[in-house]
């Protein structure tokens, strides 16, 4: 039996959410050239419209994972709506926007979510810019223990730390003065 519209884009969406790569691919051979046309045709590159529609998957892959959004238009429109969005505040930054607006197509109220993802972002940034200041050896730390998932009796191995307790000690101690640099930070 043939699948409608609606149930295939729901499809899409879940096996986004599970970070299907098949489900992925599709979404781009989709909808990419629409993204494109978008931002070529409003004073864009073939690399802006890469990164408009990277974003704008990242805005659509955030909200699919979270569980409790209802897609209430085609993924199309979805898409379509964010990277016009995120396309009109990177011309507005660059102060290449112009009055003319080359426009073909429907769209769906997105401020709500792409605060949501611009909030998000700035936090990402933030963390980032506090693990530069955190210094060594916590940064190299946290870094093994989080980004390469090493094991606490592998970091207490390289650390030179006398067992697993004793690094996850350090790990602890470490962790507390992130948080104190970010929160810092995050107040200003």
């Amino acid at each position: 039996m043939k699948e409608t519209i609606l149930e295939q884009e729901i499809l899409l969406l879940k096996g986004l959410a599970r970070n299907d790569k098949k489900s992925t691919e599709e979404i781009y051979k989709q909808h990419y050239n629409l993204i494109q046309a978008l931002v070529v045709n409003n004073n864009g590159t073939a690399d802006d419209a890469r990164d408009i529609f990277q974003e704008a998957m990242v805005v659509l892959f955030e909200k699919a994972r979270s569980g409790t959004f209802e897609l209430n238009c085609q993924i199309k429109t979805y898409l379509y709506s964010v990277a016009k969005r995120l396309w009109l505040k990177k011309l507005q930054q660059q102060s290449r926007f112009t009055e003319e607006w080359n426009d073909s197509g429907n769209l769906v109220k997105v401020e709500e979510d792409l605060e949501v993802h611009e909030q998000k972002d700035q936090e990402y940034d933030l963390m980032h810019h506090s693990i530069q200041h955190l210094g060594e050896p916590c940064k190299s730390l946290l870094e093994a223990f989080y980004f390469k998932k090493k094991s606490m009796q592998e970091i207490a191995e390289n650390f030179g730390y006398t067992n697993a307790e004793n690094a996850k000690t350090q790990k602890y101690k470490c962790l507390m003065r992130l948080k104190k640099i970010f929160f810092s930070q995050y107040k200003k």
